[in-house]
């Protein structure tokens, strides 16, 4: 292979319909009805989906928590403190015409210590959001 050239890997269809279903499962669990994004490495949008009933505020809050998740590496509540007013990340959240989400619901998807993608979960409160993603990322063998 000629120098320069980068291989690397990338969440797919197959693993984000994986997702999307582990999270409608989680969700349906504790009768929540949420909306579910996976992004890839480079931040585009793979699959998203929105139960019957989610708010419709959920699939874009769903996709920017999974834009977060994948651009910053973590989950988007580890943001949550020091973006207060004061902290030291004060702002972060305004930046990237406000898709920078704070909140929990972001999680990146981590496969053998590489991120591949982002999964974003929005319908609940930011603890459902969480739960659900972190239920659907141990469905699919990426917790």
């Amino acid at each position: 292979m000629p120098s320069g050239i980068v291989t690397t890997r990338d969440a797919g269809l197959e693993l984000a319909d994986r997702l999307l279903a582990g999270v409608r499962d989680a969700a349906a669990e504790d009768g929540l009805a949420m909306a579910a994004a996976v992004l890839d490495r480079g931040g585009q949008l793979v699959a998203a989906m929105r139960m019957d009933g989610a708010q419709i505020c959920a699939v874009p809050l769903a996709i920017d928590k999974a834009f977060t998740a994948v651009a910053v590496h973590q989950p988007t509540e580890a943001w949550a403190q020091s973006t207060q007013p004061g902290g030291s990340d004060w702002g972060f959240n305004t930046t990237l015409g406000g898709r920078i989400v704070v909140f929990a619901g972001g999680m990146p998807i981590v496969f053998d210590d590489e991120v591949i993608g982002g999964l974003g979960v929005s319908g609940g409160a930011a603890h459902q959001d969480k739960a659900c993603a972190e239920s659907a990322l141990r469905a699919a063998g990426l917790a």
